[in-house]
């Protein structure tokens, strides 16, 4: 009888569970959790005005004593939630400072950032090397956090790797701290591929375009929406200037203080698009023609009916910059940034079918063309799908893309695939069996039967990949890089 071929993958004992203590303050109007829902503010506001002077001032000191801790700049969360409802309030100067922290906190909930689990992780190299020794390195770890309402957002961990065949998560930091929102700026013929997407280039929207310099923000946009009130009386116009301002409206910025350790660091939905979600986020470190590297990932935006590809840019995993992707290639979930150009182009892998792995082009990472098919389903554990998981990583002999599989029973399992390394639409290498496939202590989670990566890295020979395990946890894994490419080109 022919002995079973050895595993690939080597599973190490190092885990990361959701932690329901890691929660963000945020506003809660009462009567606008849903669409279409009816405000209570007022009545709320009236009846902490009707409290007695005495009692807030107990209060107030109550919730600071309970919760101040919990949050990395309670006050400041409290007065601006505050400041929010203000314009119920008949006689604002006749707020105390209690009144005030008691009006806030009752405007203010709490929400579990991965309350109910945690998964898909990519991993990139750290720029903080401080500590570590001879033979390891720091990685930044991005963490895809399911809360209530299965609600997604991006979240950080690190860890140590090495020497050999160590893994070690460093602890991570509290209070979850969410960072500081601003509007962003966008380029008009970006705009115009999103609302060429979208269907929204009208009369107006063309008039409204030609008005706007190259780079804009909301205000010049309201600008060139004045300029044009000769169309808002049209058909159709109301909705086209909704869509305008709401697509220019979901580019923003995010800025954490230096005092915030990685590890604290949400990313929390922000606009429209992804009001339902920001999920797996594909990291990889990229460096432009001009040898400079930035932090890039791409990530699912979900609005409760539909997704939207977004981008995500970083110089150093502090601030990030948010906006939508556009062109025919980003419709789907999944795509994965190549490190670098090729042939003086960004590249990506994506699945614009659906169902097959696919390689797309674009001039500037931001529009993307038509997508060429590199992989389809084909094997016993892809019958159903195929996709990345997570960018492509460079080696001497082609890239290595790291796939999921989905077969029966709606099983993930993890593949790989050898490209080119300058035709990268040639596959030259492809594994005939999993990396890894749940095992059997890995079937149970919120998503049973699944193993899902949205990155990897190689560190001293060896390829390291943190998996999501059931949707809900993660664990991590190793593979010889000789033993996986000898596989692959072997294969071809």
């Amino acid at each position: 009888m022919t002995e079973p071929a050895p595993a690939l993958a080597h599973r190490v004992d190092a885990v990361l569970t959701a932690d329901p203590a890691r929660v963000v303050a945020r506003l809660f109007l009462p009567g606008e959790e849903f669409p279409r829902g009816r405000s209570r503010a007022g009545a709320v506001v009236d009846r902490v005005l009707a409290l007695d002077e005495a009692e807030v001032t107990a209060l107030a000191a109550q919730l600071t004593t309970d919760f101040a801790a919990r949050h990395g700049d309670y006050t400041a969360t409290l007065d601006e939630h505050a400041a929010m409802v203000r314009s119920h309030v008949r006689q604002p100067g006749l707020l105390s400072r209690a009144r005030t922290v008691v009006l806030g906190a009752t405007f203010t909930a709490e929400f579990a950032v991965e309350g109910a689990a945690l998964c898909n992780p990519s991993a990139v190299l750290h720029e903080d090397q401080t500590g570590v020794q001879s033979g390891q390195v720091r990685v930044a770890i991005s963490l895809r956090g399911i809360g209530e309402g299965h609600l997604s957002s991006i979240e950080f961990a690190t860890a140590v790797v090495g020497p050999g065949a160590e893994w070690r998560f460093e602890p991570r930091q509290q209070p979850a701290v969410a960072g500081l929102t601003t509007t962003s700026q966008w380029r008009r013929e970006h705009l115009r591929a999103v609302l060429t997407d979208q269907g929204g280039l009208d009369e107006l929207a063309h008039s409204v375009l030609a008005g706007l310099p190259d780079s804009f923000t909301d205000d010049a946009l309201q600008q060139s929406i004045e300029a044009h009130h000769e169309l808002l009386t049209r058909p159709g116009a109301l909705a086209t200037v909704a869509l305008l301002r709401r697509l220019v409206a979901s580019a923003y910025e995010v800025r954490f203080p230096p005092d915030v350790g990685l590890s604290q660091q949400v990313l929390l939905p922000a606009a429209a698009d992804e009001s339902h979600g920001m999920e797996d986020a594909r990291f990889v470190r990229f460096v432009g023609a001009d040898g400079v590297a930035e932090y890039r990932a791409t990530y699912t935006a979900y609005d409760g009916r539909q997704i939207a590809p977004r981008l995500l840019v970083s110089p150093d995993l502090r601030k990030f910059s948010a906006q939508r992707l556009a062109g025919p290639a980003a419709r789907n979930k999944g795509m994965a940034l190549f490190p670098r150009l090729i042939g003086g182009r960004h590249l990506a892998l994506c699945r614009s079918d659906g169902e097959s792995t696919s390689l797309a082009s674009s001039p500037d990472g931001v529009v993307w063309g038509d997508a060429q098919l590199i992989q389809e389903p084909a094997a016993a554990w892809e019958l159903l799908q195929v996709g990345n998981c997570g960018p492509p990583i460079e080696t001497d002999r082609g890239w290595l893309v790291l796939t999921h599989g989905v077969g029966p029973l709606r099983t993930y399992s993890i593949g790989a695939l050898l490209l080119h390394i300058d035709e990268p639409t040639r596959v030259i290498g492809r594994l005939r069996r999993p990396l890894l496939r749940p095992a059997p202590d890995e079937r149970e989670g919120y998503v049973p039967n699944v193993v899902y990566s949205c990155g990897g890295l190689v560190h001293d020979g060896r390829l390291w990949l943190p998996y999501g395990i059931g949707d809900a946890r993660v664990g991590v894994a190793w593979a010889s890089m000789q033993e996986l490419l000898d596989e692959l080109v072997l294969c071809s």
